[in-house]
């Protein structure tokens, strides 16, 4: 540690595992305060360990049998001391913004992996209760493990559960549409009045709809159609080899363009009003910019390109809207990538390179694959967490609806993978104007002239809310920008009934250039986003009429089958 060559040895190893573009150093301050703050530190644990056990903050380590261990809680101390230290040498690194990163994520990791409450050699709790049971959590530990290998995941709780249609899931509809890539769900109304301009919601394809429905009491599918709307809900097909082959432009043609003018075609709609989470909104800001460039040029849908008289297909156009959605929600989204987040570390030329050489011509990008990766992003939550409770205390986790979704995992066609990569993450070519051609058509975001809703959570580390707040700088409509507490699933899901969390809103509608400016003017307002979200649709959902008695397609009204339909059943492991 006072060798300033073991320091250039070391950053020349950094350098070279994680691909710097820039020469990496240290700041020898930096080092300097490191070090003498790592010898203080070392002599107060030891005298403190020659007097009593050490004291530790931190919940990994927080039971009384730590507390009680004299090995388990020096231990915890030690470890605590080290990865402050090692946290500090990172803080010191000098290099490119990107190194730093990928520094900084690899030592987490290490850190978390190396915990003492990790091993049962140190862990007095896993110890304790082995004592306690007589072995007996020890042997369920092992099953556990067993089990967890045979599903090729750790489990987050209890799957047996849960079934999709039976407790999750469960709001009323049908499958009123499908194709190969999505079946289009229609929901009972529960008003005797719903606005005219049905409803239209596209989620991630890298993940069940159903994190939209998972209880009925913070289901936003239900508390839309509650508030009167006519919702309709893209449900992904789960890809198997047979769809391999499909790209990015057959999710935004043959996915949410085909769920448009279905909604559309169903229901007689001039327009509707569409949301999209996450990489849904991807993909339908995606598919609007290539509407809005066809309405542009003219081209109007498929099939008025092919109508023979060239009159009554000019008449059509000019009596039809410029767009068939009214407006669009964004619900913590990328348009614009420049900030990513964490993600960032695992992207780059070499990497997008590799995966387009294993997908680009075909192929599928397994589920767990990408579930595994994001819950290292959280590995302490996510991944050590269960290793302890599963295996080392031999426990069961607790029935989580959302933890169960979060394990229904979905894979991806490779050449929509590969292409996703490079366009969105690495290139970043949503944001500039005809740069990306989806369709056949160049997309400019800036054609997407109708209003907008954005909204982003404070804490997301997927779609930072700097990223999501990015978007209103290219889209030219009326738009209005919310942020929620928490992250990036918790935020969203945030029923008004449960009376939980924050928002945060500026009344005057000012949207500067950045996030950190547009919270010097923002109010915190207690409580869900949702109803500001309500009061906002409800202003482009036209005038009300008679609900339905009917779902829109099938005979008598009855639907192609119940909802949610065969394709949210269908698990990755499996395909």
């Amino acid at each position: 540690m006072n060798s300033g060559a073991d320091w250039t040895t070391l950053a020349r190893q950094f350098q070279a595992s994680f691909g710097a573009t820039s020469p990496i150093s240290f700041s020898q301050d930096k080092l300097e305060q490191v070090r003498q703050q790592y010898v203080d530190e070392s002599a107060r644990l030891w005298n403190e360990g020659l007097q009593r056990n050490p004291q530790v903050k931190d919940r990994r380590f927080a039971g009384d049998s730590w507390a009680r261990n004299p090995v388990s809680a020096y231990a915890a101390a030690a470890y605590l001391l080290n990865a402050r230290a090692l946290s500090g040498l990172v803080d010191a690194v000098q290099a490119d913004d990107k190194t730093r990163a990928r520094i900084r994520f690899a030592v987490d990791q290490y850190l978390a992996a190396t915990a003492p409450s990790n091993f049962m050699a140190f862990n007095a709790e896993a110890q304790f209760k082995a004592i306690q049971s007589q072995g007996e959590s020890i042997a369920q530990g092992v099953r556990n493990l067993l089990h967890d290998l045979r599903q090729g995941h750790v489990s987050q709780t209890d799957e047996s559960l849960f079934e999709v249609g039976r407790n999750v899931a469960t709001t009323e509809g049908a499958v009123v549409y499908e194709n190969e890539l999505f079946q289009l769900l229609e929901y009972k109304p529960l008003t005797s009045r719903v606005y005219e301009r049905p409803f239209l919601l596209v989620p991630p394809c890298i993940n069940k709809f159903y994190i939209l429905d998972l209880q009925p009491e913070n289901s936003l599918i239900r508390y839309a159609v509650a508030q009167g709307h006519r919702t309709f809900v893209v449900s992904w097909r789960n890809p198997d080899a047979s769809l391999a082959h499909v790209g990015w432009d057959d999710y935004v043609e043959k996915g949410a363009i085909e769920a448009i003018d279905a909604v559309r075609d169903l229901t007689g709609a001039a327009q509707i009003n569409a949301l999209g989470f996450c990489v849904g909104g991807t993909i339908l800001g995606t598919a609007l910019g290539v509407l809005a460039a066809r309405a542009e040029a003219g081209a109007g849908k498929p099939a008025e390109k092919a109508a023979k008289n060239s009159k009554t297909a000019r008449a059509r156009r000019a009596a039809a809207p410029a767009l068939p959605v009214a407006s669009a929600t964004f619900l913590t989204t990328f348009l614009d990538f420049s900030d990513t987040g964490v993600l960032d570390v695992f992207i780059d030329e070499a990497f997008v390179k590799l995966r387009e050489m294993q997908f680009g011509q075909g192929g599928l990008m397994p589920g767990h694959d990408l579930a595994a990766t994001f819950s290292f992003l959280r590995p302490n939550d996510l991944v050590w967490n269960y290793v302890v409770g599963n295996y080392l205390k031999g426990e069961t986790p607790p029935p989580f609806d959302l933890l169960y979704w979060n394990s229904d995992s979905t894979n991806l066609p490779g050449p929509m993978y590969a292409w996703y990569l490079r366009n969105t993450y690495l290139e970043n070519n949503l944001v500039k104007p005809g740069h990306a051609r989806v369709c056949g058509v160049p997309v400019d975001l800036g054609r997407i002239d109708i209003p907008v809703y954005i909204y982003g959570s404070r804490e997301d580390h997927i779609v930072p809310v700097t990223g999501a707040y990015a978007s209103t700088r290219h889209l030219p409509g009326a738009k209005r920008f919310v942020m929620g507490a928490s992250g990036h699933i918790a935020g969203v899901i945030n029923p008004p009934a449960a009376n939980k969390r924050s928002h945060w809103v500026r009344d005057d509608g000012q949207l500067p250039s950045t996030l950190g400016e547009w919270l010097t003017g923002a109010t915190e307002k207690p409580g869900s986003w949702w109803t500001d979200w309500s009061a906002w649709l409800r202003g482009h959902a036209g005038r009300q009429v008679a609900a339905p008695k009917r779902y829109a397609a099938g005979a008598a009204g009855q639907g192609l089958e119940p909802a949610p339909g065969r394709y949210v059943r269908e698990r990755a492991d499996k395909a």
